[in-house]
């Protein structure tokens, strides 16, 4: 076999010119990514394995462990289990499943590949999702004895939502069919009734046998009624067209000083042309200023094409950091703070109305709640179903508030744009990846609108400042006993106050809401909003409310504001509070007559840090308001 470093005449080609070659074999051949999915076990390791067996891609070293392996392990009765070379994980091999998305790259003398080995176990579809999101082709695996399943269906529907044009339907483990044409069409068949509506531009069957190669790299005789293109040839040929664009998207990662005489920007640019002399844009800010120079690790450019990670510098010193967008200044990019998206549920907690996340949306961060969930997705029969809550792994169509206006585009023009992830605030998972559907007009139609009298002027009047004081315990703890106490004591002062009192709330504004999880965010968040306006006049606002999540009792400090906001933890052990029971509901609770009692049926998550506690038990009344107001009037 003839070597890469050698000619007809044996001649010997300096290394220089060998690598030379190299580069311009590899820039020349273009990259597919592709993923493969399905339902579990139906055999997608094994395929991948295959590929790379089949196209020559394993080194001697990997085979001999790879024969080892698969004697330890005994999948295939002494034979060579190719899955063990993506599963490798020891979970993986142990169970023979995949848990983890597994890369690997090879590449055909027509293209090359970067695959992703997608779980296919359901509580694992979040890892689907995050492959699937870059990803070129979608292989959707079948297994021909078992047909179309659940899985298999929300595969592809999720490959759909994520954006994957062209899906190759391989109808594995033909083998253990007999290689029945019927069985092939009938399976088909099922498919390409249920991905019609997906908007895929193609959609290949293949009927193939990853364990014996079966239609993989060459042609097979056990299905002679089968006259499509092998995998291979499938994947080296088909056409990924990229929509054209005219204009310019750069995400600022960070900002390059490494003196005092650069300051460069520093980022990938997701679509256009970068150009010396450009006049670019920073969307949030407005502000303009031209390309002075474009610095590469080879020196200077003129300029640089889309997918190219520059660095780059202004003619002027404006105001640009990370999580900024620039586009051409003549084409400015839209920005919403009020979005309507496609949300895939990845985490065990319930996703509720009204509380909140951070947002990552390309390189931009800042804070979002689900407004509402318009409808969930069945992934069965794709009909819409209402709920109150997001379980994991549920798809809905939400509406999603963001707390600053954030630069998107719909997620089927751009995928840097139009995708963002949600993260819980507390224990930084990712909870949902969202795709977004369209603008709400909302974001466009309503403004703020400025007021004559301004907070200050109010507390001038009223002589003090206004601010929140947010009483949290079990029921019958004493927070109202003791807001009411110290309402009393600061109205004596002179002090303008108002109790927001928990059963008043409910009987008006809130009557609308129960006592499940949902409602309780909901609740509380209605609560924080109506406690702002008030501390907004002026007024001295107090809040007694169970208020049993840390995240709401944050997200309503972040809201209000910190600098006015009092935490005051009632802790009263549940104990006492039942033999208080001044409503009689512990004793409803402790017969089943009460779903959802705090304490109970239903979680409190104590404060970790209050500003105050007040021991419920055993401190006097009059002490426990004394410190209240020291601390009211000291603040």
């Amino acid at each position: 076999m003839r070597g890469l470093g050698q000619n007809s005449n044996q001649d010997i080609i300096p290394s220089e010119e060998v690598f030379a070659r190299f580069q311009h074999q590899e820039r020349s051949r273009d990259l597919l990514r592709l993923i493969t999915c399905g339902s579990v076990d139906d055999g997608k390791s094994t395929l991948i394995g295959r590929l790379l067996w089949e196209s020559q891609h394993l080194l001697d070293d990997q085979l001999a462990a790879l024969e080892v392996e698969s004697k330890r392990y005994g999948t295939q009765g002494g034979e060579i289990d190719f899955a063990l070379l993506v599963d490798g994980l020891s979970a993986e091999r142990e169970q023979g499943i995949t848990i983890d998305v597994a890369y690997r790259y090879f590449s055909t003398p027509k293209r090359k590949f970067i695959l992703a080995d997608c779980p296919g176990h359901e509580q694992y579809t979040r890892n689907m999702a995050t492959a699937a999101s870059t990803a070129d082709v979608a292989v959707l695996l079948v297994d021909a004895r078992k047909g179309v399943l659940t899985q298999t269906r929300r595969h592809a529907y999720l490959a759909s939502l994520l954006g994957v044009r062209h899906v190759v339907a391989a109808i594995n483990k033909m083998d253990a069919v007999g290689y029945d044409e019927q069985i092939f069409d009938q399976i088909c068949d099922e498919i390409s009734t249920f991905t019609a509506t997906f908007g895929f531009e193609s959609i290949t069957q293949i009927p193939i046998s990853a364990l014996h190669g079966d239609n993989i790299v060459r042609r097979t005789s056990h299905t002679p009624w089968y006259l499509g293109p092998t995998l291979i040839d499938l994947l080296e040929t088909v056409e990924i067209t990229r929509t054209p664009t005219d204009r310019l998207v750069i995400p600022v990662q960070w900002i390059n000083r490494p003196n005092t005489d650069f300051r460069g920007i520093s980022a990938t640019i997701v679509e256009g042309t970068l150009k010396v002399g450009d006049e670019v844009r920073v969307t949030g800010s407005g502000q303009v200023a031209r390309v002075a120079e474009i610095v590469t690790m080879d020196g200077t450019a003129q300029q640089a094409a889309e997918g190219t990670a520059v660095t780059f510098r202004l003619d002027r010193d404006i105001d640009v950091s990370r999580g900024d967008i620039l586009s051409y200044a003549q084409r400015p990019l839209e920005m919403s703070d009020h979005i309507e998206a496609t949300v895939i549920w990845m985490d065990a907690d319930a996703g509720l109305i009204g509380r909140n996340y951070d947002i990552k949306l390309s390189t931009q961060w800042a804070s979002a709640s689900i407004t509402s969930i318009k409808y969930h997705i069945d992934v069965d029969t794709l009909a819409h179903a209402a709920g109150r809550t997001l379980a994991l792994n549920d798809i809905a169509v939400c509406n999603v508030s963001i707390s600053r206006p954030l630069v998107f585009d719909n997620y089927s023009t751009s995928k840097t744009l139009g995708a963002f992830i949600l993260v819980d605030r507390f224990t930084n998972a990712t909870v949902a990846a969202g795709m977004i559907r369209h603008n709400l007009r909302r974001a466009q139609n309503v403004h703020r609108q400025m007021l004559s009298i301004a907070r200050q002027d109010r507390e001038r009047l009223n002589g003090h400042r206004g601010k929140v004081i947010w009483f949290t315990g079990l029921s019958g703890s004493g927070k109202s006993t003791l807001a009411n106490a110290l309402e009393m004591e600061l109205h004596n002062q002179g002090k303008r106050t108002y109790i927001l009192d928990g059963d008043n709330v409910r009987q008006g504004l809130n009557k609308d809401l129960g006592f499940t999880d949902a409602d309780r965010v909901e609740n509380i968040r209605r609560i924080a909003e109506v406690a702002k306006l008030m501390m907004d006049a002026g007024l001295i606002v107090l809040t007694a409310f169970i208020s049993p999540f840390r995240r709401e009792r944050e997200m309503a400090r972040e809201l209000i504001g910190a600098e006015n906001f009092l935490e005051v933890f009632v802790d009263t052990p549940l104990s006492i509070c039942e033999e208080r029971d001044p409503k009689g509901l512990y004793r409803k609770a402790r017969d089943g007559k009460l779903p959802n009692m705090t304490g109970v049926n239903s979680p409190y998550e104590a404060p970790t840090s209050p500003d105050f506690t007040i021991e419920g038990e055993g401190m006097p009344l009059a002490e426990s308001v004394k410190r209240l107001v020291n601390c009211v009037i000291s603040d």
